[in-house]
């Protein structure tokens, strides 16, 4: 174990060996780092905290953080983060309350670029990228394979489905559909993240399905059940996985899609 001897590390702390820990660094009570982990400077670890494999994280980032929200009153709540994720400078993670489910939860391989938020009882998925300044709000979801902007924000109890797409400066206050492009502020759709698709290795087919699921909901001037009735039957017809995301996305929404 590379600990700098700077670094201030509480004694319940549980490190693996092969960890890196950097100057300047304080690691606090219930915090628990896995292997191959660095920690390059300046960081603040807060717990109850489990860290994955193979992260990095860089200087002045506090992960773990109690929650400024006013209804927290010191319980006993956790942050969970997965593998291989990136966290660059200044990057801030709350962790959750027990009026949600009292866990913050990160995925794996995700890039959080520097003086991202993500807030209380936030859940992230994998392969995400935040682009600088992104900010989740509290009890946001955010599926796997998205792509926020810098200094776009998302307002709380929000969901964004796979392979979505927010660009620079949105403002975010409705669901967000799996595969959907959203921009402006306050954002609006654009169509969708074609080149998201392909660079993750969507079948041609699917992409060309999903054209049309895309149609069906944003173009034709359809009440929302009649449009899922449609995409319903073209998902019988198909049985396309694809397609089954972009609808269940759209009927797990509680605050309503963007449309």
């Amino acid at each position: 174990m590379n600990i700098h001897p700077s670094s201030i590390i509480h004694e319940s702390a549980k490190i693996d060996p092969s960890v890196n820990i950097g100057p300047f660094c304080i690691i606090g009570r219930d915090v628990e780092i896995q292997q191959g982990t660095s920690l390059l400077s300046h960081i603040v670890l807060k717990g109850p905290t489990t860290i994955g494999e193979n992260n990095t994280i860089y200087q002045f980032s506090t992960i773990g953080e109690d929650t400024p929200d006013k209804k927290f009153n010191g319980e006993d709540t956790r942050l969970i983060i997965g593998n291989n994720n990136i966290f660059r400078e200044g990057v801030t993670i709350h962790r959750g309350t027990i009026q949600d489910k009292g866990v913050t939860k990160i995925g794996h391989d995700n890039l959080f670029m520097a003086y991202v938020h993500i807030a209380h009882d936030c859940i992230v998925g994998s392969n995400n990228v935040f682009a600088n300044n992104a900010g989740l709000a509290g009890h946001v979801e955010v599926g796997s394979s998205v792509v926020i902007g810098a200094l776009s924000t998302v307002h709380q109890f929000c969901k964004l489905g796979d392979h979505s797409f927010a660009g620079m400066n949105a403002s975010i206050t409705m669901d967000i559909p799996a595969y959907i492009k959203v921009a402006s502020n306050p954002a609006r759709v654009v169509g969708l993240n074609s080149i998201g698709m392909s660079r993750n290795d969507i079948p041609d087919e699917s992409i060309a399905l999903i054209k049309k699921a895309y149609r069906v909901v944003y173009r034709r001037d359809l009440k929302l059940d009649d449009a899922l009735t449609k995409l319903n039957t073209m998902l019988s017809e198909t049985d396309d996985p694809c397609l089954n995301v972009f609808i269940e996305s759209i009927k797990a929404s509680k605050r309503g899609i963007l449309r």
